[in-house]
């Protein structure tokens, strides 16, 4: 039985704190790429408990957001209402998201392992479909070494990145930025 036999459980007990579990500052990643991003509408996939959305929100982006844990919904709202800005959040998996098309100037995913290859394939055609021509897909995980520092991540090497994989499934696309 892996970590992700019972996904929803397992999250909905990790964002049952008082705290936010990774902080209120956006990834540190996904803040330093500002000027690769292209500002309008936004989409932050797995966004957990808000930190990057609102973030992206407080930048001027017009944002939806999407997780499945409505515990972590219900925090990225308290967030949201904290820092002053309007998220569109919804309680939702990536499957069950509406995937519109052409539709986002910039869609973030950071750290968003959940699935393994075949699902993934999938979720990344999502990305493709949602994306404007010119828009800016910014994606953060973690590579495979990742399996030798055991220091967090999915621990399924089948779920983690690395450089070829992203090349391949984003091919028309012009890398800005990549980095193991």
């Amino acid at each position: 039985m892996t970590q992700f036999s019972n996904p929803l459980a397992r999250w909905n007990e990790r964002f049952s704190t008082v705290n936010y579990l990774f902080g209120e500052k956006p990834n540190q990643y996904l803040a330093g790429k500002t000027a690769l991003l292209q500002k309008g509408k936004a989409l932050s996939i797995a966004d957990g408990e808000g930190r990057n959305s609102v973030w992206l929100a407080s930048q001027g982006f017009d944002v939806d957001a999407f997780d499945f844990s409505p515990v972590a919904i219900e925090k990225a709202k308290k967030l949201a209402n904290k820092q002053q800005v309007s998220v569109n959040i919804h309680c939702s998996d990536w499957e069950s998201f509406d995937w519109k098309a052409e539709h986002y100037d910039t869609i973030a995913g950071i750290f968003f392992q959940f699935a393994d290859p075949g699902p993934r394939t999938e979720l990344f055609e999502n990305l493709n479909f949602a994306l404007k021509p010119g828009g800016t897909l910014i994606i953060q995980g973690y590579g495979k070494d990742q399996m030798h520092y055991k220091t967090g991540g999915p621990g399924i090497l089948e779920n983690l990145y690395d450089e070829a994989l992203l090349i391949t499934s984003f091919k028309d696309y012009k890398v800005l930025d990549l980095q193991t």
